[in-house]
Order: C-alpha cells, then structure tokens, then sequence
C-alpha cells in the first residue's frame, strides 16, 4: 500500500468548502478563483481515491469519507494553530466563520442581542447562528458548537454547564382582564394554554406542562417559542414563556410566581477536535463570559 502524503493547501480548501458549502463562498474567503477550489478538491479526491462532497442543489455535502476526512483535516489544523502561535507568541488566526446552534428562544431573545458586542472584541469572526431545536449534530459537523439544554451522553464531546435560567407562566393584560381570576394553581383549569406540539417535541426538558396542571385546555399550538411569545403577547391564552424575554414586556403579567418556577440549564458543547481552535475558542469564551454576566436577567432577577 503506497504511503499517502497529504497536500496542506488542498486541505485547506477542503476545510473551507466543507464550511461554507458553495464553492464561491469558499473561494472568496481564500482569495482565490472558484475554479481553483474545484482543481483542489478534485486533486485531493484523487489522491485518496474517495468522493469527499455530494453536489447538490443546495450546495457541496460532505460524505461519509469527506465527514471521516474532516475530523482528521480540523485535528491538523488546531495542531498547526497551535504551533505558529507557540513559536510565534502571535494570534493571527482569530478570523473566519463559526457556525453555532442554540435553542430558538436563547437565540433570538438573548444572543442575537449580544452580536455587537462580540463582533467589536473579534471583527474577524464570522458567526452563524442557528436557531434549531433539537440542536444540530456536531459530531457531523452541522454546527462547531452548541449551546443545549442536556449534557450530552455520546460522542467525542466536551461540555460544561453555562447557566441556569427560569420560565414563568404568562398572560396578556388584555387576556387576564377578560377571563376568570388566577389565585392558585387550581384556576388554571379555567383558562387557555399555548403550548408546543405534542408529537413535535423532541427535547424531554420542554415536556414541563404537565408537572403544572392535569389535562390543560390548548387553544394554540407551535414548534416555536417564539410563536408561543406572540401568540400570548396578543391575548390568546397564557403560556410558559423564557423569563429573559417575558419580563421586559410591560404587556405581560407573570402568574403565581412563588409556586410556578420552572428551572431548567444551558450547556455549551463543542467537538473535542475543535476545542483549541482559537476562532472557536475565542467564541467559547465569550459565551461562558456573557452567560456568566447574565445570571441573574436569565433567572428573572
């Protein structure tokens, strides 16, 4: 068997165009012709005599050999990151784009809002945030990291505990002055709920309705959170809702707040192969900083 030398330059490009998944977009970023890209991969798909990407519609997908390739390709890189900024004493690699997933709520209501500020500490990063629930697999390279409600039980994963945050249950001026009053959790039975759909929900810790009351009254159900915010926010019925995005709505009343507290966690995740890159590394750090300055607002303190 003939011994394979790998070229850094074709998996260069082959790490770019696994990122960005459009040969364009990959050439724009290296700073060179969209063909050149093309002879790369092709030159590095001959040499390992493997198909690396499927072209699609939606751009290149990564194989089973390119998703086999890629763990060894990102393992070299950090190697050669960490080289140059040991001999070097320089870090010139804080650039290039971060793909992260997150829960829809905690994406839109909270991170979104904290973007400028992480682009004026690193303007050479690209973040991509994903709103996505379930969260996207990393261990195939759909996101670089993850921000969960779970610590994960399988694959080559690193994880730590970002922060706790709170629900309440909330309702509409508007809803409230029409309805039947709320003094205990027994009045609940009276009135509407928004809720997710049942057989939608693949995340065990949004399964918390039932520890609050047996066999609610639905009158609306979605995938999204933030559909359950706006469907409450124009009176529709109440609804569990994140306290970081509820409380700051004056037209929102939070209901029974000393006996309904639901707690729940937030992880950050990242593949272990991808730990010291220093873009990613340099996004973990913001995260668990931010979460951490956070606390409170995210338990409704």
């Amino acid at each position: 068997m003939s011994e394979i030398i790998f070229n850094w330059d074709d998996l260069r490009h082959f790490l770019e165009l696994s990122r960005r998944g459009r040969l364009i977009s990959a050439a724009q970023h290296l700073q060179v012709d969209h063909t050149t890209v093309s002879r790369r991969i092709a030159a590095l798909e001959e040499s390992l005599n493997a198909r690396l990407f499927d072209r699609t519609p939606h751009g290149y997908q990564l194989t089973k050999a390119g998703q086999s390739l890629l763990i060894h390709a990102e393992a070299m890189e950090a190697q050669s990151i960490g080289l140059y900024q040991d001999v070097s004493g320089e870090d010139a690699t804080l650039s290039g784009t971060v793909r992260m997933a997150a829960t829809e709520g905690l994406a839109i209501e909270f991170l979104s809002r904290h973007m400028n500020r992480f682009r004026e500490q690193h303007p050479g990063i690209v973040l991509e945030l994903v709103a996505s629930t379930p969260p996207l697999n990393l261990s195939r390279r759909e996101a670089d990291l993850a921000i969960t409600l779970s610590r994960p039980q399988t694959g080559r994963l690193i994880a730590w505990k970002l922060a706790d945050y709170a629900l309440g249950l909330y309702g509409a001026q508007s809803y409230l002055e029409r309805s039947p009053q709320i003094k205990n959790i027994g009045d609940l039975k009276k009135h509407d709920f928004i809720w997710y759909i049942d057989d939608l929900v693949t995340l065990p810790q949004l399964r918390f309705i039932d520890e609050l009351i047996r066999e609610p009254k639905f009158v609306f159900k979605s995938t999204s959170v933030i559909a359950h915010f706006n469907a409450a926010l124009s009176g529709l019925g109440l609804a569990l809702l994140h306290r970081f995005a509820a409380d700051p709505e004056p037209s929102l009343v939070q209901l029974l707040p000393n006996k309904i507290d639901v707690r729940r966690e937030f992880w950050l995740v990242v593949h272990e192969d991808l730990r010291h890159v220093a873009r990613i590394e340099a996004v973990c750090d913001f995260l668990t900083d931010l979460m951490i300055e956070y606390q409170p607002a995210l338990l409704g303190n």
